[in-house]
């Protein structure tokens, strides 16, 4: 008996061993569902007037941007990101709810003035300000980000640039903007001060998801790079001695170094506090900016233009472990398939209303995405019609593969037409892979591709009350 169990002992041995095995394996198969199937945290970092050009990761000569290099490292980047609005609050919008602006009507920064509006004593008059109630009405009837993540339990916060009243009218749990009706509160009050003063409104806030053991959506829209151009001096110093003559760039840059080292951070709070690898981050930003050299503000054919200098912005997204990193170079993303990846993310149901696409499975396998065409429409900066966002239509445009056309409109213009010329009213086609400034029009040269991409921009949002030019003609553009 003795030696019967002296056999079958190194026999049970090995059988318990392998069933041990067996056991630690599905328990970190287990393990890793789990950590797969948790909501991840989701963080927004939007820049605030920003050149797509104006990266040390998109190989800009001056401007030093170490930690957004490092994120574009580890995040799929999307060098041909866009926005489809070059102008913050429409673009705010749309990366909020995922609609086109002619979708939520947020066309335009403010409603257009009245006759009463500048002379009236003791500020705005009730007639403008029930316009400007009316205008932040349309986002309340939108099925936005944090009002959806929200519903799945999310904790939210909103610091930085937000136009459309308080925050937590805009559906954060938490904030910092009080919004209107309160005084300054237009496009985001002390939500402004994140970043320029300060960034413990997030870690504290972050601290107090962690407390209640819930998901969280931050959304970081620092007031940077956005004039007033008031970087710390060691930053400006430091372009002025890399031989930048203008102080209005050099200015500029240093802006862009500072919201780069508040991005750093944010990130590196997420590292201290263990949450990288659940952690989705998506960096875009809210319109593009070329400076001016020889005096504050921005350049023509950049912020609030159609043109690549407004409406091209770089776009990553990062999630260690579920997302692998790569650029996709000449692939196209639109700010509009933002909120639906996010959205798959945290496992919620994307509305059908939304257009853009859910990038997600893309992001994991690294397999093309489905965009084939970008749309954008610029609005003039004052809403002409709230109800009726042509009335301020200037331009829409579309990029397919390497063509962009850009068709202008007669919408109103408003206080700000001197940045519209609108010289040339005829269609605008760029290869924009030879030609990525847009310095030569081929319209004339390609009418057959000037013809397919009208079609297309007519399907994409039918335009029935603006005029507008779709052929080439010889002799200068007329509406009539």
């Amino acid at each position: 008996m003795t030696a019967r169990m002296s056999l079958r002992s190194p026999i049970r041995l090995i059988a318990m061993k392998q069933l041990l095995a067996v056991a630690s394996c599905v328990f970190v198969l287990v393990a890793a569902c789990a950590a797969t199937n948790q909501r991840p945290n989701i963080v927004f970092i939007i820049s605030d007037d920003h050149a797509w050009t104006d990266y040390g990761f998109m190989g800009h000569p001056h401007i030093e941007t170490p930690n957004l290099d490092r994120l574009a490292a580890q995040s799929v980047l999307f060098p041909r990101g866009y926005v489809p609005t070059a102008l913050c609050r429409p673009a705010l919008a749309s990366l909020a709810t995922g609609l086109y602006a002619h979708q939520h009507k947020i066309s335009g920064n403010d409603p257009a003035q009245l006759p009463e509006t500048p002379t009236s004593p003791g500020g705005e008059p009730e007639t403008y300000r029930a316009l400007r109630e009316k205008l932040i009405a349309q986002y309340d009837r939108q099925p936005s980000l944090p009002k959806l993540l929200g519903e799945r339990g999310y904790l939210s916060h909103q610091s930085g640039k937000w136009w459309e009243g308080s925050y937590r009218r805009g559906g954060f749990t938490h904030g910092m903007t009080r919004g209107f009706p309160e005084p300054g509160g237009r496009h985001g009050d002390d939500g402004l001060k994140i970043g320029r003063q300060s960034m413990t409104p997030v870690f504290e806030f972050i601290d107090h998801a962690l407390a209640e053991k819930k998901p969280f959506f931050a959304w970081y829209a620092p007031f940077l790079p956005h004039d007033p151009h008031t970087p710390p001096d060691r930053l400006f110093q430091k372009y002025k001695a890399k031989g930048i003559e203008s102080d209005f760039v050099a200015r500029y840059y240093a802006m862009v170094e500072w919201f780069d080292e508040t991005c750093g951070h944010l990130l590196g709070y997420l590292d201290e506090k263990g949450l990288t690898q659940n952690t989705l981050v998506v960096y875009v930003g809210d319109n593009g900016w070329i400076q001016q050299p020889d005096g504050p503000g921005f350049a023509p054919r950049s912020k609030q233009s159609a043109n690549e200098g407004g409406v091209r912005q770089p776009t990553m997204f990062r999630w260690p472990g579920v997302i692998k990193p790569g650029k996709r170079d000449e692939q196209l993303c639109s700010s509009v398939d933002i909120v639906p990846t996010a959205l798959a993310a945290a496992g919620v149901v994307i509305p059908k209303e939304l257009p853009g696409y859910n990038l997600l499975p893309n992001l994991k396998s690294s397999s093309p995405t489905p965009r084939r065409e970008v749309y954008g429409e610029t609005f003039a900066h004052d809403v002409a019609n709230i109800d009726r966002p042509e009335a301020s239509l200037l331009y829409r445009w579309v990029i397919e593969g390497r063509w962009k056309l850009l068709l202008t409109y007669d919408g109103r213009l408003g206080r700000y037409a001197r940045h519209h010329p609108q010289t040339e009213k005829r269609p605008q086609l760029f290869d924009l892979l030879s030609d990525p400034h847009e310095d030569n029009n081929v319209a004339s040269q390609h009418p057959e591709v000037v013809a397919r991409l009208a079609g297309k921009l007519h399907a994409w949002w039918p335009v029935t009350q603006r005029q507008v030019l779709t052929e080439w003609s010889d002799e200068p553009g007329q509406w009539r």
